[in-house]
């Protein structure tokens, strides 16, 4: 974590003996290991929190896709690949191709103009050759 030499441990220990005093030393020992415990138990249960956000941020993202694997339709996909703008899907739903076995349609019926309904033609009369 830092980067001490032991010649730096050394001196420090030098002057905290100075300092504190030998009686105390011990103490003070006891209290900075106490505190360098609990600041490595908190950094550690940090860690492991933000481990934990990453693992669960990475199985949501496992998860959606998984998701997004079961939703996937097979012929709706294959028809967009094949057909993307519908025109064989169209061309095929068209009435005369719903059931080729069935009769034409009848073309409509003309209806005769009114010279035509005014004269009827005599049944007996010979037809012009």
């Amino acid at each position: 974590m830092f980067d001490f030499a032991w010649s730096e441990l050394a001196l420090i220990a030098v002057v905290a003996l100075v300092v504190i005093g030998p009686k105390d030393l011990p103490r003070v020992m006891k209290n900075v290991a106490f505190w360098v415990r609990k600041a490595r138990s908190i950094a550690r249960e940090f860690q492991n929190n933000l481990e934990d956000m990453v693992r669960d941020t990475e199985l949501e993202d496992v998860k959606r896709d998984l998701d997004a694997a079961t939703r996937f339709n097979f012929d709706e996909e294959m028809s967009k690949t094949i057909d993307p703008h519908g025109e064989i899907k169209q061309s095929l739903s068209a009435p005369e191709l719903a059931n080729p076995l069935a009769e034409p349609p009848k073309p409509p019926l003309i209806e005769a103009t009114p010279e035509a309904k005014a004269e009827p033609a005599a049944p007996d009369a010979p037809k012009p050759s």
